[in-house]
């Protein structure tokens, strides 16, 4: 029993010896193979793939975008000057209007008949006083001959001066009766488009009665507001020229360039904003009263920026920087600073503009990584060289 006993024993132990030696075998196996293997983690790391862009230069305008209001310049609310009725209108609602042109023509009758009444006395008053200075002329020759006394004679001085006072009083009296009259042709005060009409022929109208509008629609201004940090901008903007505004009604509808022609002198406390209006021309009708608009303005432009992708840039705790590509093929990391962001692209500062600048692949790199351009041949195994065995063809 013993002796089967010392049997087993001995073969364990000889089991284990043998599992001991055959597992520093293979540990000393791949110690060997990771000192210089191809392949192994001691060997050369393969070069990053990336892409790269290379830095634009160009002029680039800092904006502030800001929601704002169409207004007309001018808005007149046509309302007859005298109580009478519509004899004619010559307008057409929504119909475009020149300054001076005729709108309205009231009944004019009893104002042409008062026109006509006062003319007439005109014309009396210019026969009496033709009289009167006949006579005073011949009295002046009587009393040279002591044939009239000198008193007769101013009496009638005293009637032509007196008949001329008169003939002036009638000569006002036309031109007021002309004006009353012209009160029955509405012409447009301006030019613009006309609104709803109210009235028509036969319509007995009066000073409250509101006939149409008019409203001017080029030039048409755009009232928005403007946070209080981009003042100092603006203001500067406008002491070196006219300050770039465009708006956007949205969908397909393309900008409307204009100026910059009103800045408020206050600061509203409550809201921190500034109102601010910008003219544009409007001859195509693409701007609206009351309608709602995107503006953008211009407050200054960047002289030669260097531009690059957003997507190539890095931000962490160290600051804001891109891998740019140096000549050995190694990736480099450059701090920036940026000036302005638009779109998909950013102004920045940090670069010279010739460098080739990293924009996908850069999650997989460290400073002084190989790296190699998307699309470049492999350079670690020329063309046409044979597999190595082991390795597929």
């Amino acid at each position: 029993m013993k002796k089967n006993t010392l049997a087993a024993v001995a073969v364990i132990v000889a089991i284990g010896a043998g599992s001991a030696w055959y597992m520093s075998r293979g540990a000393h196996a791949e110690g060997e193979a990771g000192k210089g293997g191809p392949g192994g983690p001691g060997g050369p790391q393969a070069p990053t793939v990336v892409n790269v862009v290379a830095p634009q230069r160009q002029d680039v305008g800092v904006d502030v975008a800001a929601n704002g209001t169409v207004s007309p310049k001018q808005t007149v609310d046509l309302r007859p000057q005298t109580t009478s009725t519509i004899r004619e209108v010559h307008i057409r609602e929504g119909q475009f209007v020149k300054a001076g042109q005729l709108m309205f023509s009231l009944d004019d009758r009893s104002d042409r008949a008062a026109v006509a009444q006062a003319q007439a006395e005109v014309a009396r008053g210019k026969a009496t006083l033709a009289d009167l200075e006949r006579q005073y002329k011949r009295s002046q020759e009587l009393v040279a001959q002591k044939f009239l006394a000198q008193s007769a004679v101013d009496t009638l001085q005293s009637q032509v001066e007196a008949a001329r006072a008169a003939l002036a009083a009638s000569t006002a009296a036309v031109q007021a009766s002309k004006v009353s009259a012209s009160y029955t042709a509405i012409r447009a005060p301006m030019s613009g488009r006309v609104g709803a009409i109210g009235v028509y022929p036969g319509s007995l109208v009066q000073p409250a009665t509101s006939l149409t509008t008019i409203t001017q629609l080029d030039p048409i201004d755009v009232a928005f507001t403007l946070p209080e940090s981009s003042l100092g901008a603006l203001l500067a903007a406008q002491k070196q020229g006219k300050v770039a505004v465009e708006a956007s009604t949205g969908g397909d509808a393309k900008p409307v360039l204009g100026e910059l022609i009103f800045v408020d002198n206050t600061v509203d406390p409550t809201t921190g904003t500034i109102r601010v209006k910008a003219q544009f021309g409007n001859a195509d009708g693409l701007l609206w009263p009351g309608q709602y608009v995107n503006t953008r303005v211009t407050v200054r432009t960047i002289k030669d920026a260097v531009v690059i992708p957003q997507n190539a840039i890095i931000i962490n705790a160290q600051g804001t920087f891109v891998y740019v590509v140096e000549k050995d093929g190694t990736a480099r990391l450059a701090p920036i600073q940026r000036q302005h962001t638009f779109g998909l692209n950013a102004a920045v500062t940090g670069l010279s503009g010739n460098e080739q600048v990293i924009t996908e692949g850069k999650q997989n790199l460290r400073p002084g990584g190989k790296v190699k351009l998307a699309g470049a041949p492999d350079r670690a195994k020329p063309q046409g060289a044979p597999a190595r065995k082991g390795e597929q063809a």
